[in-house]
């Protein structure tokens, strides 16, 4: 245990001493006189004042007021008794015990010219300076941060984290000396609007940290980061030119067993609150959101675990021909097979892997397991249509032509009988772009397909600019047809396929009324839960082992 560790256990135990000595004195009258009841009358009023200090020590809450006021109650009662020769012997000593208790208590742990000494101390070596600004740097405000954090105290502790929000601006738009005059005047400001024993350090680059100790309550941490924000809101002297910048602030305050880690974890987490916020304010830890980025960050690290560990794997829908009632393809889709979760959909764990980076290499393991397994069933079955999606990440990857490419050649999957499928929405992000890495697919003899279709913002001069061959009606179109046969959506698009000589593909087929319907405008295939689930490899190829009996159309 440190001087200071110590120290503050001696104050702690010091101040407990004199709370309930000074209880004691005030219930003395009580004990102190004839009382009908004997030894046991005189006793009962002593309990009560032990009790009542026990009571006053576990309601503090960090109110010193509360425990000055006891002692001062105390002497000023006994100095009373004393002028009137009511003191008693034992009463005297009491009030020496709680006078001593004083004195003790302000001559060895008197603590905010020790914290400004010991920072002193820290910033006196130059490993502990940060030589632009000449504040503490990371290395001194974590070690110290640490030894305050682990000190016994009836007050908190708070950490502030300020952002200067304008700054990466000023560094790209007037060089990185007017940059770093700005850093110092922030500094300048941060450090002249805390109080003395508290502590400013430059974490890096444009971002500070502020520990405050002996904090009544949170609020009073949030004031401070309020007052720090308003200073530096106002014009800084930047080599002589007022510059005016905003910045942000996020504020945790520490619990009795939290560690550095946690406490700055949870300011960071109300910095970003700040700047979701536009910026420009300070906000406190909030422990819902906090609880929500844990949970993303868990299931981030959770994801890339399942990726190394070969978790995901591929199932398939089959896709089926509307007149003769066989499978003619499927379309693969990856599902993550959790240890403890089970069977994990794709909508739950996609758009985190795409915010990762992670869809180009996944999607890159499902076309090439897709394309094995297709082999296979081609085989049995030549012409075996394998319908793959393709993701915005990937479509932006620049190196998907070439791992197209030596996939078929790997694998020796016929590229015409692979149909990559994309959605409106991905195609139509950069138009330009897409078109020529679809045509650039094209090249290689495989076939496109935009999925979704009629539920983003093409229009009809879009498929003529992009290399598309299949077109796939969107579920939503499927359910909403009526079955009196009037015209629908999905007849339209039917139109428009056999207008662009496009191959049209129903999705979402759940009965075997839409089914009928379907077969009746023409369109050749569908897909759906009506034919067929997603299943694993195995069970295509049973199901393809039964080709002998059609499907049951409805």
């Amino acid at each position: 245990m440190g001087r200071n560790a110590l120290l503050d256990r001696v104050r702690v135990g010091v101040d407990d001493a004199a709370v309930l000595a000074s209880l004691i004195l005030l219930a003395w009258p009580v004990a102190d006189a004839v009382h009908p009841n004997g030894l046991l009358g005189r006793i009962v009023p002593l309990v009560a004042a032990l009790c009542l200090g026990l009571a006053v020590l576990l309601l503090d809450g960090g109110r010193p007021l509360l425990r000055y006021t006891t002692v001062a109650a105390a002497l000023t009662a006994a100095g009373i008794r004393h002028l009137h020769g009511d003191l008693s012997p034992a009463a005297t000593w009491l009030v020496m015990l709680v006078a001593a208790a004083v004195v003790i208590r302000q001559s060895v742990t008197e603590r905010p010219e020790a914290d400004v000494n010991r920072q002193q101390v820290l910033l006196a070596q130059q490993v502990f300076r940060d030589p632009l600004t000449g504040l503490g740097n990371r290395k001194m405000f974590v070690e110290y941060a640490e030894e305050v954090l682990a000190e016994p105290a009836r007050t908190k502790t708070a950490v502030i984290l300020v952002n200067l929000d304008g700054f990466k601006h000023v560094n790209d738009h007037f060089g990185h000396i007017i940059g770093d005059d700005l850093l110092r005047a922030a500094a300048d400001r941060l450090a002249e609007n805390v109080r003395a024993h508290d502590t400013v350090a430059r974490l890096d680059s444009d971002e500070f940290a502020v520990l405050l100790p002996g904090l009544e309550d949170e609020q009073a941490a949030l004031a401070v980061a309020e007052r720090v924000l308003a200073e530096l809101h106002r014009p800084l002297d930047v080599a002589g030119v007022p510059v005016t910048i905003r910045a942000r602030a996020g504020v945790a305050v520490a619990s009795i067993e939290d560690g550095l880690d946690s406490v700055l974890r949870r300011a960071d987490q109300a910095l970003l609150r700040a700047k979701v916020e536009g910026g420009g304010v300070a906000r406190r830890f909030d422990p819902e959101l906090f609880a929500a980025a844990e949970r993303r960050r868990i299931a981030e690290a959770d994801i890339i675990r399942g990726l190394e560990a070969g978790e995901f794997e591929v199932h398939y829908q089959p896709i089926v021909d509307l007149d003769g009632g066989r499978t003619v393809g499927v379309e693969a889709l990856v599902r993550w097979q959790h240890p403890v979760q089970g069977l994990v959909p794709p909508a739950v764990f996609l758009d985190l892997a795409e915010s990762l980076g992670l869809l180009p290499r996944l999607g890159g393991w499902v076309l090439e397991e897709a394309c094995r397994r297709a082999i296979d069933w081609q085989n049995q079955f030549p012409g075996f249509e394998l319908n793959v999606n393709l993701s915005a990440s990937q479509l932006g990857n620049p190196r998907l032509i070439d791992e197209v490419r030596a996939i078929l050649e790997a694998t020796g999957l016929p590229p015409n009988d692979l149909v990559l499928e994309l959605t409106e929405s991905v195609a139509l992000t950069d138009l330009v772009e897409s078109a020529r890495v679809l045509s650039a697919l094209k090249s290689l003899g495989v076939r496109i397909a935009l999925d979704d279709f009629g539920t983003g913002f093409s229009s009809l001069s879009h498929l003529s600019t992009l290399p598309v061959d299949v077109i796939k009606i969107d579920r939503s179109f499927v359910q909403a047809m009526p079955e009196t046969g009037d015209a629908s959506v999905a007849e339209a698009v039917l139109h428009i396929a056999r207008t662009f000589n496009l191959s049209p593909v129903a999705e979402g087929i759940e009965n075997a009324e839409q089914a009928s319907r379907l077969r009746e405008l023409a369109c050749g295939r569908a897909q759906g839960y009506h034919f067929a689930r997603p299943m694993p490899a195995d069970s295509v190829t049973e199901l393809l082992d039964k080709q002998g009996m059609p499907i049951n159309l409805g």
